[in-house]
């Protein structure tokens, strides 16, 4: 529904709903929220709901947003638009190939290696599909209006699926299992609180999940058979993961997470509840990720104890203060996910190179590394290992394609695509693939960046620039298929450089940690060295520039157009912070103390006025440029507060404000008819603004 008040030049549209993994920290909501949506590989492992059993989520008030009284829209409407011109017919025909993008990502893998689960999306929301060969048709068992997060075979029950999924974007993840044969599903946790992780045994008679039940605050373990409701297991302080089951299904590596730079490996004895500390008392360090080996009396684990970068290391769980052994020191580079054969013959790991994942196997016997030959040049998402035959599934993606789903084959060591996502009829080949550059920030510092060029700019005329920056702001842009980000590279003439400034992942932990505590605005200042780079390049007009972020990286726009308004003509803000402050204040209780420790303790008075003087909203009158607001009402990360601050503040100062809106999102945009309504509005928002062609 679109109604246009005529008493003003707003448009105000109401858009309602149709009715209709592991790799634990793969940090890519940023992106997600920032554009790509469907298209992007997963983050953390999870699952999710079915329409009839899920009630509509209420409708959010619109935002108070200061100067005109925002328009008020029917009931019903999920989507509110607020000060935004009508979007052309034209622009929604000459984008309409990019809406149409979507995505595979590998969920499970049956014990025999015979089919797969994933997740994708056909309608509106990504959904539960299996896929029983190559390149087969993806046959789709979960059909709700709410977009499903991640999904298991049960190991032994071929008849059931377990799958997981929130309300309007509220991140309070449920999980259910699904009867085949019925099409009916069984809600297995509570139905209120935050189920966010989840793990089968080997023998599939256990199933073990996390949950904040106790407290909204802790995030505990509970058990169960997962056919009924499980039990509390052990109570926690603090945010913990479920890492892997021995294979005798006695024990559980846990992660404990504190900070991107502090997390702790730990072991779970499930008879008797003890957790025992497997990481060094007294070394600060990233644990990311673990597995037993196929005895259960060792594990391999992610580290970065030894080095700059995260090594895999092998270590004795009867003594693990003994010395852990390095296996991948000749590999400079970050190791992600780790996965083991079912034989335990073959660790496979992927390694982030510059941004660019490797994949690689080691033999476990003799400890021999090797990359397979082969894999695309992208980015690995996730691996799963099948229980019962030598295969993996690794979802993956390119720049020029979206993530799709693969088995490695490790006795042929092959892999294998076994789906092929739909791009609109685009032709990959004809989309831009970016180039790595780095450049000078203001003390010296190299900061990597992928830029893609414009195509299409007539000779003897600058191209306009779009800056691209993510979020976390612990994450790492990487060379994935972001429809937006091709659109204007290939049909809107502007270039795009995505740069992962100081405290981005994925470039050593003394890189990571650049930007904390009172070093925050270093990073801004890494988006101002950008800028002299772009007015260098004879093929960039740096008079036409735009910022455009999700999360930390809305945060980064609004603060690159406090510092840089003069040279930045307009700015797009998905889900961003504007007071760091209220941020703190007003964030899910589960997250307040892992941000504290990026961000600084509000709490102090001498950090509360550190962090009040570098929030936008403290210096909203050096906001000049013109500015497209988005967010979803129902974010737990970043409360839609801090959008309605600064929608209020820009326009109590006397400039126009783009606003949109959504009821039934949360830290970003899944369904499709709200990205597609986004996307259109920030394409016409930059063409405009940079007088694109």
């Amino acid at each position: 529904m679109v109604a246009r008040d005529m008493t003003s030049t707003r448009l105000l549209a109401a858009y309602r709903p149709r009715a209709s993994r592991h790799a634990l920290f793969a940090l890519l909501l940023a992106t997600t929220i920032a554009g790509c949506g469907a298209t992007c590989p997963p983050s953390t492992h999870t699952t999710a709901t079915t329409a009839a059993e899920d009630p509509a989520p209420e409708p959010t008030p619109a935002a108070e947003t200061g100067g005109e009284t925002t328009p008020t829209a029917d009931a019903s409407a999920m989507v509110v638009l607020d000060g935004t011109p009508a979007i052309p017919p034209a622009l929604h025909t000459r984008l309409q190939q990019y809406l149409e993008t979507r995505a595979a990502t590998a969920e499970s893998i049956a014990a025999d290696g015979s089919s797969l689960l994933i997740t994708t999306r056909f309608a509106d929301t990504a959904q539960v599909h299996q896929v029983s060969a190559p390149l087969g048709d993806r046959h789709q068992l979960t059909f709700r209006e709410e977009p499903v997060r991640a999904a298991a075979f049960y190991p032994n029950d071929e008849s059931a699926v377990l799958y997981q999924a929130d309300v309007g974007g509220s991140e309070n993840y449920q999980l259910y299992r699904l009867d085949r044969r019925t099409g009916r599903s069984t809600l297995l946790t509570d139905g209120t609180h935050r189920h966010p992780g989840f793990l089968f045994s080997h023998d599939g008679a256990r199933l073990a999940y996390t949950s904040n039940a106790r407290n909204e605050r802790d995030i505990d373990v509970w058990i169960g058979d997962g056919r009924a409701p499980g039990q509390l297991l052990v109570e926690r302080t603090g945010d913990w993961h479920l890492l892997d089951w021995s294979r005798d299904g006695a024990r559980i590596l846990l992660l404990e997470y504190v900070s991107i730079t502090d997390s702790r490996i730990h072991v779970l004895d499930v008879a008797t509840r003890e957790v025992r500390r497997v990481s060094p008392e007294g070394v600060v360090a990233a644990d990311r990720a673990a597995v037993f080996d196929a005895s259960g009396q060792r594990a391999y684990v992610a580290s970065d104890r030894g080095s700059e970068f995260v090594e895999l290391y092998e270590v004795d769980l009867a003594n693990p203060s003994s010395e852990w052994r390095p296996l991948s020191r000749a590999i400079p580079w970050n190791v992600e996910d780790v996965v083991l054969s079912a034989d335990g013959r073959t660790l496979v790991f992927s390694t982030n190179e510059d941004g660019i994942s490797v994949l690689r196997t080691m033999d476990t016997r003799t400890r021999r590394i090797t990359a397979i030959e082969g894999t695309p040049r992208g980015v690995v998402a996730s691996l799963v290992a099948a229980r019962g035959a030598p295969v993996v599934a690794v979802s993956m993606g390119t720049p020029t394609t979206p993530t799709d789903a693969y088995v490695l084959d490790l006795r042929r060591r092959r892999l294998e695509r076994w789906t092929e996502s739909e791009i609109g009829g685009l032709d990959a080949s004809a989309s831009v693939e970016p180039s790595l550059i780095h450049y000078e920030s203001f003390d010296g510092r190299e900061i990597p960046a992928f830029y893609y060029r414009a195509r299409g700019v007539p000779e003897g005329q600058r191209a306009p620039v779009v800056v691209y920056i993510h979020g976390g702001p612990e994450a790492q842009s990487r060379p994935w298929f972001i429809p937006i980000v091709q659109f204007l590279a290939s049909e809107a003439g502007i270039a795009v450089l995505v740069p992962n400034v100081r405290g981005s992942d994925g470039y050593g932990k003394g890189y990571l940690a650049l930007d904390d505590g009172r070093r925050r605005e270093d990073s801004v200042r890494d988006i101002g060295s950008l800028l002299d780079w772009i007015a260098q390049q004879p093929e960039l007009d740096a008079s036409r520039a735009a910022v455009y972020g999700g999360s930390y990286g809305g945060y980064m726009v609004l603060a690159s157009l406090v510092h840089f308004g003069d040279r930045l003509r307009a700015g797009v803000d998905i889900v961003g912070i504007a007071n760091f402050v209220t941020f703190l204040e007003n964030t899910a209780a589960y997250r307040r103390d892992l941000r504290r420790v990026e961000y600084g303790d509000e709490s102090d008075p001498e950090m509360r006025e550190f962090l009040s003087q570098i929030s936008p909203i403290s210096r909203v009158d050096r906001i000049q440029s013109a500015l497209f607001v988005a967010h979803g009402a129902n974010d737990p990360r970043v409360p839609a507060s801090e959008a309605e601050q600064i929608v209020r503040a820009v326009r109590e100062s006397g400039h126009d404000v783009w606003y949109m809106l959504a009821r039934n999102e949360g830290h970003g945009f899944l369904r499709k008819e709200n990205r597609d309504v986004f996307t259109e509005l920030a394409v016409m928002f930059l063409e405009q603004h940079l007088a694109a062609r």
